[in-house]
């Protein structure tokens, strides 16, 4: 008889502690739903604002008012940074949405803080990456620019590149394809924002087959997670901040990017979407 309270006993022990455990899935997941959906509003509301900023850059273009000294020719992370340096555009930092959930819930895309140079210091490491045109395989230098491996190792570590587009081509002068946006229209990124510039050459040329960061025009702090690779030796000139970090090479499928440039862009135009769909599916690492 006592033997068969105890296995009661233990059975109702059981029970109680599978059900506690399960009420706490629950309210973890309900509550990563919530952040969620405060991310998801974050970001439509900020894609709003981004929306509104644009027509409201077109009525001035159209009114005579743009300044047509300036020109997006560089890799840049900003519309302000339109100038003659190729720079992977995309919108001001301060109009990208801001996610409220916390780091545990999202990683170090919604941190404040970039990750510590030293996850990458003093070490090579190899990332492919694999897109809807083929592999594309890259070594990364953290000896050489330690702060932006660290960034890009750790966002590929938590998924942030995956199902991405490759939104921008350039085919006159700079000869580059950017990636690395979220939201696929040069105005995404993660929380956070980073510097300074680390290993730009000091002629301004960059290689074919060069992985360097963009970011916003003569601001050394502004990069994120957009990066482009130089499928054709391309001089580009530093601006009021230098040039842009060189963080890595492509060992295997430059010819991939070059196929994809060889159709140019949507438009016909030097600068633009590319004709030839790039998603990035995943980028893992060894």
């Amino acid at each position: 008889m006592s033997h068969q309270r105890s296995r009661n006993a233990a059975r109702e022990y059981e029970k109680r502690r599978r059900e506690a455990l399960e009420r706490k899935h629950a309210e973890h997941d309900e509550a990563r739903q919530q952040s969620r959906r405060r991310w998801r509003i974050g970001a439509i509301v900020t894609a709003v604002v981004a929306a509104v900023a644009i027509i409201a850059w077109v009525l001035s273009t159209l009114l005579g008012t743009h300044d047509e000294s300036l020109e997006a020719a560089m890799p840049s992370e900003s519309p302000s940074a339109v100038d003659a340096t190729p720079e992977p555009s995309a919108t001001d930092p301060a109009a990208e949405p801001t996610p409220t959930a916390s780091t545990d819930e999202f990683g170090w895309a919604t941190s404040g803080e970039a990750p510590d140079p030293s996850l990458a210091e003093g070490r090579t490491w190899t990332a492919t990456m694999s897109t809807s045109v083929g592999d594309i395989v890259i070594e990364l230098d953290g000896a050489a620019a330690p702060q932006a491996v660290a960034s890009f190792i750790a966002l590929s570590d938590e998924g942030f590149f995956d199902q991405t587009e490759c939104h921008r081509l350039t085919t006159s002068g700079i000869y580059v394809l950017q990636c690395g946006d979220p939201l696929g229209t040069g105005t995404g990124g993660p929380s956070y924002r980073y510097g300074p510039i680390e290993n730009a050459p000091a002629d301004g040329v960059y290689p074919a087959g060069t992985l360097a960061m963009a970011r916003v025009g003569n601001d050394a702090e502004s990069m994120g997670s957009q990066f482009f690779v130089v499928y054709q030796d391309s001089t580009i000139p530093s601006d009021a901040a230098g040039g842009y970090t060189v963080f890595g090479q492509v060992v295997e499928g430059l010819s991939i990017v070059e196929g994809v440039a060889s159709a140019g862009t949507i438009t016909g135009e030097p600068d633009g979407r590319p004709a030839q769909s790039v998603i990035v599916n995943e980028v893992s690492l060894s």
